[in-house]
């Protein structure tokens, strides 16, 4: 074989290897909007309570996909308007992947066991409603890279400042990315459910 030959072999595998390098290039991450964490965040365990008064703990999330979005019973408008949301992202999902609607009370003083129920019920009783002390809520809505803050007030109705955007936790009880809302001028933030779904489709296929 000639050195022309070589060269021209050469470069043929050079061809190869880039077009091989493409290749796994396109099982990468897809290109979303939501923030996708390259390594999930495992989440500490916990001990919470749901709208019939059972415990909930880390083992709860485990074995299907998680959508966590923070609230509480008394708001007015961003938490309704999101499980309406999220109970059509749900009915849109079920059926091809195991998934469970997490709604994190953050305001246990008002929002009990009783309350949590029948507020859950009326979007879907599928649902979670989970709460608990705020000793026990706050380290987990810190690592599932939400917040929340409840203003020192002896006012019967006070409001709760919130994330609105809403966590995926996966199978094996870890943060695998963030939901963020749409801002817009004169609306309150509120996730694209249209676009959350697609989203959600090509993340858990991903790390199936």
């Amino acid at each position: 074989m000639n050195s022309l030959a070589v060269k021209r072999g050469a470069r043929v595998w050079l061809v190869l290897s880039l077009l091989l390098l493409t290749a796994c290039s396109d099982s990468a991450m897809p290109d979303v909007e939501a923030l996708v964490y390259e390594q999930a965040k495992p989440l500490s365990d916990f001990t919470l309570q749901d709208q019939n008064a059972q415990p909930v703990t880390k083992q709860t999330l485990q074995g299907q996909w998680n959508l966590v979005f923070l609230g509480y019973t008394s708001c007015p408008d961003i938490c309704p308007l999101t499980l309406a949301k999220l109970n059509g992202v749900y009915k849109a999902l079920k059926d091809e992947y195991p998934l469970q609607i997490w709604f994190l009370a953050v305001d246990p003083k008002r929002d009990t066991v009783a309350k949590r129920k029948a507020y859950i019920d009326y979007f879907n009783p599928d649902f979670l409603a989970v709460s608990g002390e705020h000793k026990d809520l706050f380290p987990l809505v810190r690592e599932l890279g939400l917040i929340y803050a409840i203003s020192n007030s002896d006012e019967q109705e006070y409001a709760v400042d919130h994330s609105a955007s809403i966590a995926m936790v996966d199978p094996q009880g870890a943060v695998r990315a963030i939901f963020k809302p749409e801002f817009k001028q004169g609306s309150v933030p509120l996730i694209n459910a249209k676009l959350l779904i697609t989203e959600f489709k090509q993340i858990a296929d991903h790390y199936q």
